[in-house]
């Protein structure tokens, strides 16, 4: 699931709001240790352009997590 979820973020990179709902996807089809491996691979493929969102979605995903 972690080659689908980076195929699928590529396709929607050009919409911001899309990019944050499919990365949320993402994080819930991938497995748990796939985590760190996605979330690095955002930060080099988009970081420049949504660095912000993805440390967002990231903190906000480890957060719900631990509750």
């Amino acid at each position: 699931m972690l080659e689908l979820s980076k195929q699928i973020l590529q396709k929607v990179s050009f919409d911001r709001l899309l990019f944050k709902k499919e990365l949320k996807k993402s994080l819930n089809w991938v497995k748990p240790h796939e985590r760190l491996d996605l979330k690095a691979w955002c930060l080099i493929t988009f970081g420049v352009i949504y660095k912000d969102l993805i440390l967002e979605v990231f903190e906000s995903t480890n957060l719900s997590a631990s509750f």
